[in-house]
């Protein structure tokens, strides 16, 4: 698909210098960046999730689980 972008100067040429570096057209560049940002703000926002469950949920060890799980170790050999 084709878009247009606003971009720095700065950023333009900082683009353009590395995209050349790297062997890359202008658009594969900035695909692969997209890419990059993309996945790292889905792991960001899985952590933010994840840290909002363990901040709501107790950390105690409910009292029969406990108990299944100490009767179940009996019958391990170790």
């Amino acid at each position: 698909m084709k878009t247009a972008i606003s971009l720095p100067n700065s950023v333009f040429h900082a683009a353009e210098t590395l995209a050349k570096q790297l062997g890359l057209s202008r658009s594969e560049l900035y695909t692969k960046a997209l890419e990059v940002y993309l996945r790292r703000y889905h792991r960001e926002a899985v952590l933010a999730k994840l840290n909002q469950v363990y901040a709501e949920d107790s950390s105690t060890v409910d009292p029969v689980m406990a108990a299944l799980q100490s009767m179940s170790l009996l019958h391990e050999d170790w």
